[in-house]
């Protein structure tokens, strides 16, 4: 049974910094994408990062592209999102997904997840 465990959620000021981690357990697949969504309260789901396990290709929703960056250790089955000049629109609960076999996906659909994390909750005051 895959299970993906995320750390790393906080309260941080704007302009702040956020570490988030999320780890596989279980995952023995070699083709996945670990990726990245958020929920803010009265808002859907927005897809925010991912990155491919094959060739650590990744993408960046718009809102957060050049602030937050993806990395991701694949022996340990861990992505890593490090989320720089937090905004206060940035505040919301931040799942973990991994997308078996992405092919060559260049959006984030959150339907195409095969598993999912609990969240973690992100606030930025301002």
């Amino acid at each position: 049974e895959v299970q993906l465990v995320e750390s790393g959620g906080g309260l941080v000021q704007a302009g702040g910094s956020l570490r988030l981690s999320c780890a596989a357990s279980g995952l023995r697949f070699a083709d996945y994408a670990i990726g990245w969504f958020r929920q803010a309260p009265g808002k859907e789901r927005e897809g925010v990062s991912f990155i491919r396990s094959t060739d650590g290709s990744t993408y960046y929703a718009d809102s957060v592209n050049g602030r937050f960056s993806m990395s991701s250790d694949n022996p340990k089955k861990t992505g890593y999102l490090q989320m720089n000049n937090l905004k206060p629109e940035d505040t919301a609960v931040y799942y973990c997904a991994v997308h078996l076999y992405p092919g060559d996906v260049r959006s984030m659909k959150a339907y195409e997840y095969d598993y999912w994390g609990q969240g973690t909750q992100v606030t930025v005051s301002s």
